[in-house]
């Protein structure tokens, strides 16, 4: 199973943090908020990983090079312009393959355990909720069992890290857009299952939040 760390934001909202840094290279807990996920990632036997590159892509291809000092493979898919999540993973298709993948958002840090998401999917997706509902009170889906539904009460949000299918892109075109849509199409035809994780998650979307946990 290959996995994606989506990497290529911009971190504006981080103000001076990210002036030169990628957001993914601030340091939390004495490793990148990257190498965080490269490694918990090893750990759980994925050692195929694609990320995806723009705003200071040489920073990032410096500070993890090819993979090999983390005992993993390391391939960049690199963006003229940032494609948004769902343009980038489309983008990167070509090294991802013909299986089921993770996705995990490169700017969150959580020791969610990557070993437990499904390596066989029934539909074409499964997405990881949280309910961080002080970020966004409307929450973005609701968890029924095992499957995922745009409506009802008490939803949950999207936590950054899901399995795809590569077919859950079919019909896309090249180009920026985000994943939101594509999942809500696909979860109204009951091809999207979820779990709910109730463990530390941090978006450092924000520097407060970055100088809370690092």
């Amino acid at each position: 199973m290959k996995a994606m760390i989506l990497a290529a934001g911009q971190g504006a909202r981080m103000g001076a943090l990210c002036h030169d840094t990628p957001k993914v290279l601030l340091p939390v807990k004495g490793l990148s908020l990257v190498q965080h996920h490269v490694q918990q990632l090893k750990h759980a036997g994925i050692t195929d990983i694609i990320i995806n590159v723009w705003h200071l892509a040489q920073r990032i291809k410096t500070h993890l090079g090819d993979g090999s000092q983390f005992g993993v493979n390391i391939h960049y898919s690199d963006e003229v312009e940032p494609l948004e999540t769902g343009g980038g993973i489309l983008k990167a298709l070509p090294l991802l393959g013909d299986d089921p993948f993770i996705v995990v958002s490169g700017d969150l840090w959580t020791p969610f355990p990557f070993a437990n998401l499904p390596k066989h999917l029934s539909g074409l997706a499964h997405i990881v909720l949280n309910d961080t509902l002080a970020l966004n009170p409307t929450g973005d889906f609701t968890l029924n069992g095992a499957l995922i539904s745009n409506y009802g009460t008490n939803k949950l949000n999207f936590a950054g890290i899901g399995v795809y299918h590569p077919g859950l892109f079919k019909g896309c075109k090249p180009g920026k857009f985000k994943m939101a849509p594509l999942i809500r199409t696909a979860a109204t035809r009951g091809l999207v299952n979820g779990e709910y994780y109730s463990g530390p998650w941090f978006n450092v979307s924000k520097p407060e939040i970055y100088h809370r946990i690092k």
